[in-house]
């Protein structure tokens, strides 16, 4: 399976915070593949781990990048970073 890539702004004011992560990770375990969130700095945690998401310490600003491998790795891709485009859902 290839991997897929794709990287992405994390625009909502509190970045990826603990709801965001948890959001992220409850999506992410709906998919056969495996997500992982990579930061700017080089840090990288998988997708089913909250503490794991909340160490990479991503703010409003910055860039991460989502990799996906896996049977479902497109759909989980693009979940993933829908969810993260549309800040989370979240209301500022």
């Amino acid at each position: 399976m290839p991997l897929l890539s794709k990287t992405v702004l994390i625009q909502n004011r509190l970045g990826l915070h603990a709801r965001a992560a948890v959001k992220l990770v409850e999506l992410s375990q709906s998919f056969d593949a495996l997500v992982t969130i990579q930061s700017e700095e080089g840090k990288e945690a998988t997708a089913d781990s909250v503490m794991g998401l909340l160490m990479l310490e991503s703010a409003q600003g910055q860039y991460i990048t989502i990799n996906a491998e896996g049977s479902q790795a497109e759909p989980a891709l693009q979940a993933v970073s829908s969810l993260i485009e549309h800040k989370f859902d979240e209301d500022e």
